[in-house]
């Protein structure tokens, strides 16, 4: 939800559960390559040409497919899947409730959403990859905002708070439903690592900007070791991972990657041309040939 998240961030704007809150967004889809260690992105395309908000994006595993949330009329958020051969779009689920954020949880078999329940509880569930069978992932761990998955029983959240507790970055175990604090003034931003098991998050700082840090966890039950790397630039709060080494943000109609061999940001693309503007969310494919990029609606 571009940044509306803030301390105080509301249920409701945190998983886009208000629809009429819910900013209209397109997401475009674009090629991608690996120059000398940094990104050239090619011409992006509208893959969600229609009035309305289409955000979310997450590629699944064999790249060949992006899960993404859409709002229509109706007001309801249900999941949806992009084909990238054929260029399809279908629906994948139907429900009373409102789905956000789907990702595919380790194993390939299903997926995990952040279900607005009846009652606007925020918690997180999951389905079979048919959009059948849903399931309750954690009981007790509400309001959930985000979440990305660590490995097949640990996964990290965004937890909503308030003025006097700041939204939480949780680490839980599915096993035991237990979870642990591991920082508080995050956003949005939490993306599994390349190569590694871990995660980045994004921090809020004094000045408005968010600090990117990244968290490694050598083996099940090790201590997290936390690694700030930059501040990000200014106007970008969420960031993808190109290579173990290189995340990719969006500021406006630009993209920047970082350059850890000179430690500052570098403009791999600008996309007002292509009628690109404002970037929020973006997605790198598992196989690395794709960016979906997530912007603001033009029509």
């Amino acid at each position: 939800m571009r940044s509306l998240i803030g301390v105080a961030l509301s249920v409701a704007l945190a998983a886009g559960a208000n629809a009429q809150a819910a900013p209209a967004s397109d997401i475009y889809l674009a090629p991608l390559v690996l120059m000398h260690g940094q990104p050239e992105i090619g011409i992006p395309v509208d893959i969600t040409t229609r009035p309305g908000y289409d955000n979310q994006p997450s590629f699944t595993p064999d790249s060949r497919s992006i899960l993404f949330t859409s709002i229509h009329h109706d007001g309801q958020a249900d999941i949806y899947r992009y084909d990238l051969a054929t260029k399809r779009i279908a629906r994948v689920t139907s429900t009373p409730e409102s789905e956000y954020s789907p990702t595919v949880m380790p194993g390939g078999r299903r997926f995990s959403v952040i279900r607005v329940e009846k009652d606007s509880t925020q918690r997180l569930w999951s389905f079979r990859l048919d959009g059948s069978d849903p399931r309750l992932v954690l009981t007790n761990i509400k309001p959930v905002g985000y979440h990305a998955w660590v490995d097949d029983n640990v996964l990290v959240l965004f937890t909503l708070g308030d003025r006097t507790h700041p939204n939480a970055l949780l680490r839980a175990d599915v096993r035991t439903g237990y979870a642990d604090t591991l920082a508080r003034d995050i956003g949005r931003s939490l993306v599994p690592l390349k190569g590694a098991r871990g995660f980045s998050f994004v921090q809020h700082r004094p000045d408005s900007t968010w600090g990117l840090t990244t968290v490694t966890l050598d083996r099940p039950g090790s201590q997290p070791v936390m690694k700030e790397i930059d501040t990000l630039p200014r106007g970008a709060d969420y960031v993808a991972w190109i290579t173990p080494t290189v995340p990719l943000t969006g500021a406006g109609s630009k993209l920047l990657a970082w350059n850890p061999a000179k430690d500052i940001w570098v403009e791999a693309a600008d996309l007002a041309s292509a009628g690109v503007s404002r970037i929020s969310r973006l997605s790198v494919s598992p196989d690395g040939k794709w960016l979906a990029i997530v912007a603001d609606d033009p029509h």
